[in-house]
């Protein structure tokens, strides 16, 4: 995913998220239509480019008022204190930039130990909300490298 603009306009970097057990097994049961995740038969693009426009008839249908996509990245960072996950651990996933020496220029978190806490996350909040975790193994999501 492509990390935030920087106040230049500019995009920053690359940002690469651990995909949770839970979200896969959602993602792997989407219609393939072509090489993007979340296609989209009438865009032009073919993929969604707004998300917004697909959300809110879903937060209608479900009787959800008052609900934002940035609602959402709050209540991840708010949630992530009920496992104790590191401070920074959730402001790299969220893609911030460092903000403390230490974060600059001493820690350089592996992608597992990204996944480890965003798995134990989705855990938490799956078991709260009384959702079974998948225990069958998810087929592997394949990479698709393609150049924009």
């Amino acid at each position: 995913m492509r990390d935030k603009d920087n106040s230049k306009g500019g995009i920053d970097g690359v940002r690469v998220i651990p995909l949770t057990p839970y979200v896969a097994n959602l993602l792997y049961q989407l219609p393939r239509r072509n090489q993007w995740v979340f296609s989209s038969p009438t865009g032009k693009t073919g993929k969604l480019v707004e998300p917004r426009k697909s959300v809110l008839p879903a937060l209608e249908a479900a009787g959800i008022e008052g609900l934002t996509l940035h609602g959402l990245r709050r209540s991840f960072a708010t949630l992530s204190e009920w496992v104790e996950v590191p401070t920074g651990v959730v402001a790299q996933i969220m893609g911030h930039k460092p903000s403390a020496t230490a974060e600059k220029h001493y820690k350089q978190r592996p992608l597992d130990l990204l996944r480890k806490w965003h798995t134990t996350l989705e855990a938490w909040i799956l078991e709260q909300a009384n959702v079974s975790i998948p225990t069958e193994k998810v087929k592997c999501l394949t990479l698709v490298n393609v150049t924009l």
